[in-house]
């Protein structure tokens, strides 16, 4: 009758599948094999070492959310402290700023800078060119708290420079 077309395909995210208008199905995995035979080959060093770094990356994330917790704040609390005082050019930050730091949405930053203040570690204050922004600084109860824990935490990352070190990648085609 008419020209036979391919099938469509649409990724089903609650089914974690590759569908096909026809009746097959690939999975993830298989559609993923698929489109690997144009990609760069890795070799088994440049598995291990991309498993190591994030081996090590996992450790001190680890460590780092136990000594947030045993400081007595969360490891949000902790990140939100430390985004803040590393924030570029300034010693504070709006709240989108923070949201867009953490990875988070704007109304649960929100709550999460109202938990931190409550503690006393971080302040509100009006921005000067323009009233209706409201910037994040810690107070001097947050300074202490943030160094001590970052003093800890660059403690642990000296010990861990090697498993840390950058993986050097060759990417030239295999």
């Amino acid at each position: 009758m008419g020209e036979e077309r391919p099938p469509s395909i649409s990724y089903n995210e609650a089914s974690s599948q590759v569908e096909t208008t026809s009746t097959n199905k690939l999975s993830p995995a298989q559609a993923a094999a698929r489109e690997s035979t144009d990609q760069p080959q890795m070799t088994k060093t440049e598995y291990e070492a991309l498993a190591a770094f994030r081996y090590a990356l996992r450790r001190f994330l680890r460590f780092s959310e136990q000594t947030a917790r045993e400081a007595g704040i969360t490891p949000q609390q902790h990140q939100v402290l430390l985004a803040i005082k590393g924030f570029p050019g300034r010693e504070s930050a709006t709240i989108s700023e923070l949201a867009e730091r953490l990875q988070m949405r704007q109304h649960s930053m929100v709550g999460l800078i109202d938990r931190i203040e409550a503690q006393g570690l971080v302040r509100r204050e009006p921005g000067t060119a323009d009233r209706r922004q409201v910037y994040v600084a810690l107070t001097p109860a947050g300074e202490t708290l943030l160094h001590k824990l970052a003093l800890t935490n660059r403690k642990e990352l000296r010990g861990m420079r090697e498993a840390l070190q950058p993986v050097l990648w060759d990417d030239s085609p295999r």
